[in-house]
């Protein structure tokens, strides 16, 4: 274990295993109880955008993806805002033209570089220190702002006609919530990748609810349960060489069967 932990890309890899499950614990709960898997969905494949646009413009990808998806999940959020026959609609066009906007500026850029595979499949193996920073930076971003809001979110969450007639700024916070949940996604495309970031975002949530209709535990155990998915997910590939992003969401789904069968086991007794 020792000699393991020697290794300075492990070390990253734990610690950027670490830095997402926090932020995968607390917005994943707050995608689920909402009802906004859909959304997260097509912020995260419209996140594929920005990082064609980081390499068009030769730019850091995760600053970069990171300012094009808040754009992206703004535009979602006030399209999508009051309108739930036409929320589907928009965020298919928008998951589309983003998608293809990255790869027509991946046609355009010269060469080719490899490193566009980890940001589709994950490599949380090769994540460099400088993410590590910016992970932490954007984690300390999500906890301050779900703090400082946490009563309205709760009331939002639960019961958006009461959190309105009460007070709280509900077109605010929704919009505010999109935001987090690009932030959340452009963290996690280090760990899982693109294709397979909304798993790690939901199914770590998924289970918590299975076992909590509290909220803050709700977070509390998905942060859990989303950190043993990414340091056994992280095992398997490391002793098998195989993909790290898929390996993760593996664990995490064999993680969920169990949790569910064992929770019907335990109503049924």
């Amino acid at each position: 274990m020792m000699d393991v932990l020697g290794m300075e890309f492990m070390r990253n890899a734990l610690l950027a295993g670490l830095l997402a499950s926090l932020a995968c614990g607390v917005i994943g709960s707050l995608v689920v109880v909402n009802r906004q898997v859909f959304m997260a969905g097509g912020v995260a494949h419209t996140a594929y955008g920005g990082v064609g646009l980081a390499f068009y413009l030769g730019l850091p990808v995760l600053p970069c993806a990171v300012g094009f998806t808040v754009v992206a999940a703004l535009i979602m959020a006030m399209a999508s805002f009051g309108r739930a026959e036409r929320s589907d609609s928009v965020v298919g066009i928008l998951w589309a033209a983003g998608m293809a906007m990255g790869i027509i500026l991946m046609d355009l850029t010269p060469g080719y570089n490899v490193d566009l595979m980890s940001y589709l499949f994950g490599s949380i193996l090769a994540v460099p220190k400088s993410d590590i920073l910016f992970m932490l930076v954007l984690d300390a971003f999500i906890l301050s702002v779900v703090l400082f809001w946490y009563k309205d979110f709760l009331s939002l969450s639960f019961d958006m006609e009461f959190a309105r007639s009460t007070g709280v700024p509900v077109r605010l916070l929704y919009a505010l919530m999109q935001v987090l949940t690009a932030v959340t996604v452009i963290m996690v495309i280090q760990v899982a990748g693109l294709i397979l970031v909304i798993a790690l975002l939901t199914i770590p949530p998924m289970l918590a609810e299975l076992f909590t209709k509290s909220l803050l535990k709700m977070m509390a155990l998905a942060t859990l349960a989303s950190l043993v998915f990414c340091l056994a997910g992280l095992a398997l590939s490391y002793h098998f060489d195989i993909t790290s992003g898929a390996s993760i969401i593996a664990m995490a789904t064999a993680g969920y069967v169990v949790a569910w069968g064992l929770r019907r086991l335990w109503r049924r007794a």
